[in-house]
């Protein structure tokens, strides 16, 4: 149902399910003044586990990584180049850690400019999606085409993962 607060069963399944799921939903950010937009997600990665070498989790539980072996539905944020926070998903069961990072919101191309814009830091590092007054995820009425290709900045991990097709673009039917 459109404008409907997703549940936590959303969120605990496997993140190459969820992923494209979550293409077309609506990232819902409350600000500090009251004000309430809603962002439709256009982009997202998956990171599967400690099996993929370019997930995090691929390192071992850490306390960067430790949110990621919570049940799906918290946020994972963390900081590159010491600039730029990135915004990520948490997805499946406790104590398997996967995500889905979000490269591409409505008015925001790039992960880094989605958090700039939408005023989003360390602060939500582990934020609960179900009970959360400031960030929350919605249905929506969007309908997309997705196009799977690899994911992009992660040669680091090697073959096979830096080729996994685990990227959704969303394209408008």
């Amino acid at each position: 149902m459109k404008n409907q607060r997703l549940e936590r069963k959303f969120f605990v399944r496997d993140v190459l399910s969820v992923a494209p799921d979550l293409l077309g939903k609506h990232i819902v950010r409350k600000y500090d003044d009251g004000s309430v937009i809603r962002y439709s997600i256009r982009e997202v990665e998956a990171y599967r586990g400690i099996e993929d070498l370019a997930c995090h989790a691929s390192k071992g539980r850490t306390k960067r990584t430790d949110i990621m072996y919570h049940s799906g539905g918290k946020v994972y944020v963390y900081l590159i180049y010491g600039m730029y926070w990135m915004l990520n998903f948490v997805t499946g069961e406790k104590e398997i850690p996967q995500a889905a990072l979000i490269r591409a919101v409505e008015g925001f191309d790039g992960p880094g400019k989605i958090t700039q814009g939408l005023n989003i830091d360390g602060s939500f590092y582990g934020e609960d999606l179900l009970t959360s007054s400031r960030i929350w995820l919605e249905n929506s009425d969007l309908n997309f085409d997705i196009v799977n290709t690899e994911r992009i900045g992660i040669d680091y991990s090697g073959e096979p993962w830096k080729s996994k097709p685990w990227r959704f673009v969303g394209k408008r039917q």
